[in-house]
């Protein structure tokens, strides 16, 4: 799918170096907004992001400031010369930030989880040339993304980029939302020209984790950056933990080593061909497992046996689990990849009880 899409470049940012939007997670106080944003300027940021409206997971958190925080972002453009981009939800919303001369929009990841939500603000967006972003849905669904993106570009707008900030799960074993980097990199192969930025602050959910999150992004061809930026982040009203100084973010960003996308690869031509040999045994073995998984359904539709049985299953995840951390494969790597050919085997086996 090949979107017609402008450059969401603006003048004076750097087209050369990833393009980077900084600044608090809520705007809390017109002091506070300008001091970040003065701080973050003087080191080159050029675009600054602050939320006005706050959606919270429970009510009687921190929701925001609301308008009041829009001419705070105006102050900003008047004293520094920086973009300024905010979140929108509503209609409203966004009539009041075009009305106080906002740079940027975004749609949040509870938003686009909303095809109504996403409509209503594609409709208040008919006949505006504006940058627009639009962070994935909380849950990994790439068509809902796709979907959000589509309504937009249906309004009219041809300025978009993505946010890829990471997927919410039960398992909060180290991010607080998982990256599941196959999305955004499916999301490019099938929309090659769209922007894509990170935002390592949601997908971490630490600040020591942005760091090595940014450079990952960048590692992966990712256009740029969405991190969150507070003078004093143990303060901050709304996620604290996942905020940096302006101090500490323009060391993460001096140390990120940015990839020669044009290098060539014709040296990776010999390797390149020995994967696609390994790929083509990998499938070989797959459709022959296949065919005894059928056999094993003939085989118990004959004999009145179910298709499922437990025991079996969790000996083999577990055997295979222990097999693949000796040959130094990620355990969960290879559970998943399990559980995905079991899940195909099954779906076999149904076919032959239901022939």
């Amino acid at each position: 799918m090949n979107l017609a899409l402008e450059s969401i470049v603006l003048p004076g940012v750097d087209p050369s170096r990833p393009i980077v939007i900084a600044g608090p997670c809520s705007a809390e106080t017109e002091e506070q907004v300008l001091e970040a944003a003065k701080a973050l300027a003087s080191r080159g940021v050029k675009i600054f992001r602050a939320g006005i409206w706050k959606p919270r997971t429970k009510p009687g958190g921190f929701e925001g400031v609301g308008t009041v925080g829009l001419s705070w972002l105006k102050r900003v453009k008047e004293e520094t010369g920086m973009y300024v981009a905010t979140e929108v939800a509503t209609k409203d919303h966004i009539k009041e930030a075009l009305e106080m001369g906002i740079d940027i929009l975004w749609i949040g990841a509870r938003t686009t989880v909303n095809p109504f939500a996403v409509q209503e603000i594609a409709d208040a967006l008919q006949g505006v040339d504006i940058p627009v972003l639009i962070k994935n849905p909380v849950n990994p669904d790439l068509e809902l993304w796709i979907g959000a993106i589509e309504r937009i570009y249906g309004a009219g707008i041809r300025r978009i980029g993505v946010i890829h900030r990471g997927f919410s799960s039960y398992d909060k074993k180290m991010y607080r939302n998982l990256p599941l980097w196959h999305i955004p990199i499916e999301l490019r192969r099938r929309m090659p020209n769209l922007p894509i930025f990170c935002d390592p602050s949601h997908i971490g959910g630490r600040r020591e984790l942005i760091a090595p999150l940014s450079q990952q992004a960048m590692d992966l061809s990712f256009d740029g950056l969405m991190i969150e930026s507070h003078c004093c982040p143990d303060n901050a009203w709304s996620d604290a933990s996942q905020q940096i100084t302006p101090e500490v973010l323009d060391y993460v960003l001096n140390l990120l080593v940015i990839r020669d996308v044009h290098q060539t690869t014709e040296n990776l031509s010999e390797l390149r061909r020995q994967i696609d040999q390994i790929d083509e045994q990998l499938l070989e073995l797959l459709a022959k497992r296949m065919r005894i998984s059928r056999e094993i359904g003939i085989y118990k539709k004959e004999h009145n046996m179910p298709i499922l049985q437990s025991p079996r299953y969790n000996e083999i995840l577990t055997k295979r689990s222990d097999m693949g951390e000796a040959m130094e494969l990620d355990t969960d790597f290879v559970k998943e990849i399990l559980q995905e050919i079991h899940e195909e085997s099954v779906r076999q086996q149904v076919i032959i009880m239901n022939q």
